[in-house]
């Protein structure tokens, strides 16, 4: 009887989700605009963690994502040729976040959020790089040191060789300056370092509100989900779900090599250069 049971819930709750899915589909899918839905009366707006491996896009993502005016999870690896790839975003982003478990769930089907919130980390993304100059696009550039990039990257792929992780590194952060020069915009982007996330949090956040616009402060703690350090979604150590920003590193084995080094800082600063040329940024404290 218990597993007889135990089928019968299994099977409603597939109905359920199901319905729930087409519902979501429907509003999004059947409006020509990408940027907008059914019943909503204002459109969508996007936001893009631009960054690289190892970055703490993560724990950018989880901050952002737990603000109320913001939907995402961390990376889709979704592939955008089009603004319609937006749909896309929109549909699996619901599909993924908003489970229906009782009467008080119910509002996520208002689907009210001002952002949808996805993250790119490598240069295949964006198929189309125009998309990124959409009024409704808003991009959040972060940036990390060498070392600890370089070093954390191969602690997470160790089949990787040491040349190849820097030739990554490399290449995407020549990549963010592209995108930076492409988008030419201070009022929709922002340029921040991962040590500014833990050490200037309150100037981050504060530069984060005035860009996005958003009615509420961003906190240092954010809700953990199931898809909170799952691996393919973001960083999948333990210190993501802590469920608050954790600023004791973790200890690192990996040495990188001199000129691995110099050849990542001198990129690093160019990159940051860059991004402060084109973006809005925190500016150090004197």
């Amino acid at each position: 009887m218990s597993n007889l049971i135990k089928e019968i819930r299994q099977s409603i709750r597939l109905i359920k989700n199901d319905m729930i899915h087409k519902y979501y589909d429907l509003r999004i899918n059947q409006v020509e605009d990408p940027y907008r839905a059914m019943f909503r009366t204002e459109p969508y707006k996007f936001i893009f963690i631009l960054s690289h491996m190892r970055s703490g896009s993560s724990l950018l993502a989880n901050i952002l994502s737990s603000h109320t005016e913001i939907l995402g999870y961390g990376e889709t690896h979704i592939q955008y040729a089009s603004e319609f790839d937006l749909n896309k975003l929109v549909s699996k982003v619901y599909r993924k976040t908003q489970n229906i478990r009782n009467l008080q769930d119910l509002k996520s089907l208002r689907m009210n959020h001002k952002y949808i919130l996805d993250k790119a980390l490598h240069n295949k993304i964006f198929l189309d790089e125009k998309l990124l100059t959409s009024e409704n696009l808003y991009s959040i550039f972060l940036i990390r040191d060498p070392e600890r990039t370089i070093a954390s990257i191969l602690d997470l792929k160790p089949h990787w060789s040491e040349e190849k992780v820097l030739t990554y590194y490399l290449n995407r952060l020549s990549t963010l300056e592209r995108y930076a020069k492409l988008i030419n915009s201070k009022e929709r982007t922002l340029m921040i370092s991962y040590d500014q996330l833990l050490n200037q949090t309150d100037l981050v956040f504060d530069a984060l509100k005035k860009v996005l616009r958003t009615q509420s402060e961003f906190s240092e703690e954010y809700k953990v989900t199931n898809k909170t350090g799952r691996p393919g979604i973001g960083d999948s150590k333990e210190n993501i779900k802590a469920g608050r920003i954790v600023r004791n590193p973790r200890k690192l084995e990996q040495k990188i090599t001199p000129t691995s080094m110099a050849e990542g800082i001198k990129q690093y600063e160019n990159c940051a250069l860059t991004l402060s040329e084109y973006c809005k940024f925190v500016k150090n404290p004197n």
